[in-house]
């Protein structure tokens, strides 16, 4: 296995994979950032440096991920890694999600990952090591608190994958886990709730806080290092005992 470690984190343009792309420049991977908004993806990789490249990608289309990939492939080498860290949030519960709107949750926050995981875990199993991490919630291990109905679901259906992806390719090498984490401090919080709603979570946190990115984007370097060889199949709670099981 090459010290050479080549990373794909999907999401890369929001404030989660910014920091994780950046931890896993700290620890010395290549990095690939895909998001489809271009402008801010290349501001997050120029603010990192030149360990990373920019890929403006729509990884809820089969086509385009399989192109960029391919590009991947032909510029940079295989991939060893893949944090599937693309996702958008509902908090519409089942009567005010549209099926357009559950259609694009699922098209995102799950379609994506089974898109990527097929087109690199390929590369993966043939040299006998790879790291997948999925971003789960919180939301699949509770049903919602305040998340939709749309975006519990697809998170459940992440974990799932997560679980079957895991069994398929442990004797190769490969290992798949998923980070549940609760309420970090991002947009996600920031819009999408208003201060009631956050003052209230927070009472409710035993850590009395939100999580911070880097303390997900720690996790995972964590995971997706040669350390954690005997960790697959596990869905990691990172919510500061706001659920335990």
């Amino acid at each position: 296995m090459s010290a050479d470690r080549l990373s794909v984190v999907t999401g890369a343009a929001g404030v989660l994979g910014a920091a994780i792309s950046r931890r896993l420049v700290t620890a010395g991977h290549r990095v690939i950032m895909m998001d489809m908004a271009a402008d801010r993806l290349e501001m997050e990789a120029g603010l990192i440096g030149d360990a990373v490249w920019p890929l403006a990608v729509d990884v809820a289309d089969p086509k385009d991920v399989e192109r960029a990939c391919a590009t991947i492939c032909h510029r940079h080498g295989d991939a060893d890694t893949l944090i599937n860290n693309a996702g958008i949030l509902s908090n519409h519960k089942i009567e005010g999600t549209s099926p357009e709107e559950w259609r694009q949750l699922l098209s995102v926050n799950l379609d994506s990952a089974f898109y990527l995981s097929r087109a690199l875990l390929p590369a993966m199993r043939r040299q006998g090591f790879g790291r997948v991490v999925n971003i789960c919630s919180l939301a699949m291990k509770t049903g919602g608190l305040t998340a939709g109905t749309a975006y519990t679901a697809s998170k459940g259906g992440l974990g799932a994958l997560t679980f079957s992806l895991a069994r398929e390719v442990a004797a190769e090498g490969v290992t798949v886990n998923g980070v549940a984490p609760a309420y970090v401090r991002t947009p996600m919080i920031t819009e999408h709730l208003t201060c009631e709603q956050r003052r209230e979570l927070v009472r409710q946190i035993p850590v009395g806080r939100f999580c911070e990115p880097g303390e997900v984007a720690e996790l995972i370097a964590f995971l997706v290092s040669q350390h954690a060889g005997f960790i697959t199949g596990e869905i990691i709670d990172v919510n500061g005992g706001l659920h335990l099981d």
